[in-house]
């Protein structure tokens, strides 16, 4: 990390890679410490923060050679100009620019300074030669800077960031999908009682999300179709945004007609008021009492209109007998893969890793261990890209 106010957008960024099974250690530079502290990113980093060449008496001296050799890759973020200059002219004057020196691995710049900063000759000059040496870069953004200029000094936003990382670390994978189109759903939908009430369910869509995000990564064209969720919407995916479940059956219907794979992973509403009352409840002192109606079964229309050539995934949450429940599903609905979830403490609703079962037509069904959404949504790809 460099001396900048996008500084504190960062643990964010080492809160998502730590989150899927990343060791990030943290160097930053004397400047930096100036945004930020040490402390807030020694929390999410879970590793002690390092900052100077010689501020550890029990330090061992060749560390910077450790640093520079110990990950992966190094990714500096926020980027400012002045540092460009210098690791542009080999100055090792600290401890960060002494690793970025010694080290042999890729580098991954996220630039991020004043609009006229960037657009100075002097920097595009010493950022061409940079990348022109190898050096990874993403960004900068256009957008509103903290100094109220508008332009392109941006940096990256971190989900962002985090996905290009994921995407330099699955290279291999990253054309698997490529020429597909891929539709998913997730979150929950909303069934409205009156204008300020509502039935839903606790979908935070994460699941969903993942899989739209490592398809996009494995280079599928994707359409994401999403209820109400406390997420960031992905770059780079097409959104659409839902809230009933009439809408969602609406939008997967007119999607699915050109897509080669629906993987349903939103939740919609199964009840809904069979009357929606237009002015709000009135708080009453007796019991009130509400009618509720199905709703459509969204795979089952899809069912109806699946050609040979397309694949349909479903999820399902069970409780009891999953996997006979599920199983009649994947039957009912015409299937070609359902994934089971059975929630706990670790897993399902709101959590960042899950417990799934997949099961196929006329096969054992298969349980995968505990692992990250977002390994399962890689994952389950692969099985889908196969099947594909």
């Amino acid at each position: 990390m460099t001396g900048g106010i996008a500084c504190y957008k960062v643990p964010y960024l080492i809160r998502s890679l730590v989150k899927d099974g990343a060791e990030v250690q943290v160097v930053m530079t004397r400047s930096a410490t100036k945004f930020i502290t040490p402390l807030t990113l020694e929390t999410v980093s879970k590793r002690s923060i390092a900052i100077d060449m010689f501020n550890d008496p029990g330090m061992i001296s060749t560390r910077h050679i450790d640093f520079a050799e110990w990950p992966d890759l190094i990714v500096i973020a926020p980027t400012t100009a002045n540092f460009m200059g210098k690791i542009t002219s080999g100055v090792c004057d600290d401890l960060l620019t002494t690793v970025i020196c010694a080290t042999q691995k890729r580098v991954l710049l996220a630039p991020a300074m004043n609009p006229n900063m960037w657009s100075n000759p002097v920097t595009q000059r010493n950022f061409k030669t940079l990348t022109g040496l190898g050096f990874l870069s993403i960004g900068p953004a256009e957008g509103e800077m903290a100094c109220e200029s508008s332009g392109v000094g941006r940096m990256s936003e971190p989900d962002e960031i985090f996905r290009e990382i994921m995407n330099i670390f699955s290279s291999p994978k990253k054309k698997a999908l490529k020429g597909k189109n891929i539709l998913i759903t997730a979150g929950p939908t909303r069934e409205e009682i009156d204008p300020v009430r509502y039935i839903t369910n606790h979908s935070s869509g994460k699941m969903g999300y993942a899989i739209a995000e490592a398809a996009f990564q494995m280079g599928a064209e994707v359409t994401l179709i999403s209820g109400p969720t406390n997420l960031n919407q992905p770059s780079g995916i097409k959104v659409i945004n839902i809230i009933s479940t009439e809408e969602l059956q609406k939008v997967v219907l007119k999607e699915f007609k050109k897509s080669d794979c629906l993987i349903m992973a939103a939740a919609p509403a199964d009840y809904k008021p069979a009357y929606k009352n237009s002015k709000k409840l009135k708080r009453a002192s007796e019991k009130l009492s509400m009618e509720l109606s199905p709703t459509d079964d969204i795979l089952k229309e899809v069912a109806k209109i699946k050609t040979k050539k397309q694949l349909t995934i479903g999820f399902a949450l069970e409780i009891d007998n999953g996997i006979e429940n599920a199983s009649k599903k994947l039957i009912d609905k015409a299937l070609d893969l359902i994934v089971l979830n059975q929630p706990g403490p670790d897993s399902g609703f709101n959590t960042d890793t899950n417990r799934v079962t997949v099961i196929a037509p006329r096969k054992k069904p298969v349980e995968w261990p505990l692992m990250s959404k977002n390994e399962i949504a890689y994952k389950l790809l692969e099985l889908i890209q196969r099947m594909l």
